[in-house]
């Protein structure tokens, strides 16, 4: 069990509004540690609904999640919040960076919140991250100037500034031209070869899901198959 990153077991969610309806059925996976699952599926199969509750997130399920060997169900948004911000790092179809904000604070924000180190730490570890992505000559400019491509590469260093255990995307290369979205998964595999990292993502880009370690195919809500 050491090598599990993320273990989910008989996850089950209910939408309730018109009616209630099973948007995810006894949905049981195992991730381990440093690999690179990409999750796929047609729109509306409950992909980004599953992402949102294995990242704790949405709490409003049934079954249990575990990261890293503990048990993350039942608790609290104090603790959840915790664990999201030292265990978890996101990286959506949006970069959501503050664009008046420049490259490197956004980047620090993560690490500022966690408090674990003092903001010059936070400043020299920003400046890692940005270089690691190349991006680090943007490094004092607003995110409103920078490219598209760059944008998503502030942002996955963003995503890593805590040094997360598992790396969460939502459509992560979705905006992306076809170089940039090579550039992205080239920084995810780096991310989960050498420094072990655990990277979950639901994509719709076949050539992305097939060139990682593993296709988890979704229908209906259910796993069709673990790849």
């Amino acid at each position: 069990m050491a090598d599990i990153a993320l273990k989910s077991t008989n996850v089950t969610k209910y939408f309730h509004d018109p009616v209630t309806l099973p948007v995810l059925k006894n949905i049981s996976l195992e991730v381990k540690k440093g690999e690179f699952v990409s999750i796929v599926g047609k729109s509306g199969c409950g992909k980004s609904t599953l992402l949102y509750v294995l990242s704790t997130m949405d709490r409003d399920y049934e079954g249990e999640l575990e990261i890293n060997g503990l048990k993350v169900t039942g608790k609290s948004l104090n603790d959840l919040a915790r664990i999201r911000n030292e265990s978890i790092g996101f990286v959506f179809q949006f970069h959501y960076l503050l664009p008046d904000f420049t490259c490197l604070k956004n980047v620090m924000i993560p690490a500022l919140r966690l408090g674990k180190l003092s903001a010059k730490e936070v400043e020299a570890k920003a400046y890692e991250k940005l270089k690691m992505f190349g991006v680090e000559e943007q490094a004092l400019k607003k995110a409103n100037k920078l490219s598209g491509g760059q944008q998503q590469r502030v942002a996955i260093a963003r995503a890593l500034i805590n040094d997360p255990a598992i790396i969460m995307g939502d459509e992560p290369t979705g905006n992306l031209d076809s170089k940039n979205t090579g550039i992205v998964f080239d920084l995810f595999q780096k991310l989960s070869k050498e420094f072990g990292q655990t990277i979950i993502s639901v994509t719709h880009d076949e050539d992305f899901a097939k060139r990682s370690d593993r296709i988890i195919e979704m229908a209906d809500g259910e796993i069709k198959s673990h790849g």
